[in-house]
């Protein structure tokens, strides 16, 4: 599940300014998404940790995107609050990633710079859809909102604005799950493939005993969380299809863990030391909070790794 857009899930800081994603937002992703992830940018410029973090993981493509941003007049550091990203399945086109940009932009003066260089934008059910380099294509939905992605990835969600095909709201599971997170500085859903491929990857060799095989069928979904402020925070919650399955999977996390202590160095071993895991009614529950410090631990580890991407 590694692609350009699983970095920025990193960039995170101790500011609480989180807020959901609004009604243009929604409408533009597909009813078949396999995960969501946003962040509040806004944090970048407030901490250190995430200025640190942001070095080490920013993918090559949001570079390129933030580029491309102030090559139209948009001030990322000022203007840039939230970004977003959404994976959803395309039939014979496979997984396509689409991103949503909101902020206090500078509607007019983008146009206006747009019409001064002589860039014409092509249309697709009316919305204009204007080059940022690199294969990339930009529209606003509103003053505040802008969607972009490749020509594939954005057609798509205008498809699902536009009702030609289902947006988020007709998939009752992936909607309830985002509303039960969207409050939060950092977060992601993911389906119920894309869960079973993620723990699979969380649980490194513990996932190839048998019980592994029995439960991966009854994982439905997956939710987390991340703050920072009071040191770090990260909750994951997998939504299972019951308490029978969810003890079950607790176990097997929990014995993964355990292995990967066996191998671990004195740092990383502190770092999972943070990690509680526990069931709860048909969830897993897996907390893991402690300083700025071991969290960089946590980075290499093969669990964090695998959850985050």
């Amino acid at each position: 599940m590694k692609s350009w857009y699983c970095g920025i899930l990193l960039f995170v800081s101790a500011a609480a300014w989180a807020m959901p994603l609004g009604t243009n937002s929604r409408a533009v992703i597909p009813a078949e998404l396999q995960q969501v992830i946003s962040v509040d940018y806004r944090a970048l410029k407030n901490s250190d940790t995430a200025q640190a973090l942001k070095q080490q993981v920013l993918p090559d493509s949001l570079k390129e995107f933030e580029g491309a941003l102030k090559g139209v007049g948009i001030d990322t550091d000022k203007e840039l609050e939230q970004l977003t990203f959404a994976a959803y399945r395309a039939g014979k086109t496979g997984i396509q990633v689409v991103g949503v940009a909101q902020g206090q932009f500078p509607y007019k003066a983008v146009m206006k710079r747009m019409t001064l260089k002589k860039i014409k934008p092509t249309r697709y059910h009316n919305a204009p859809l204007y080059p940022m380099g690199n294969g990339m294509l930009m529209t606003f939905l509103d003053d505040f909102t802008l969607l972009f992605g490749n020509q594939t990835s954005i057609q798509g969600a205008l498809d699902a604005r536009d009702g030609y095909t289902s947006n988020l709201d007709s998939n009752s599971t992936m909607a309830d799950m985002m509303s039960a997170v969207d409050s939060a500085p950092v977060w992601s859903i993911l389906d119920q493939q894309g869960t079973q491929t993620m723990m699979r990857s969380a649980l490194g060799d513990a996932s190839k005993i048998a019980d592994y095989e029995t439960v991966k069928k009854r994982l439905l979904a997956s939710r987390y969380t991340m703050n920072f402020q009071n040191g770090v925070n990260f909750d994951l919650s997998v939504l299972t299809s019951d308490s029978m399955t969810a003890a079950t999977l607790s176990s097997l996390v929990k014995a993964g863990m355990m292995y990967k202590k066996m191998n671990a160095t004195p740092t990383e071993k502190m770092a999972l030391d943070s990690v509680t895991v526990d069931s709860d009614s048909s969830n897993l529950q897996l907390h893991f909070k402690t300083d700025d410090k071991r969290f960089q631990a946590l980075l290499h580890c093969e669990l964090f790794a695998a959850v985050s991407h």
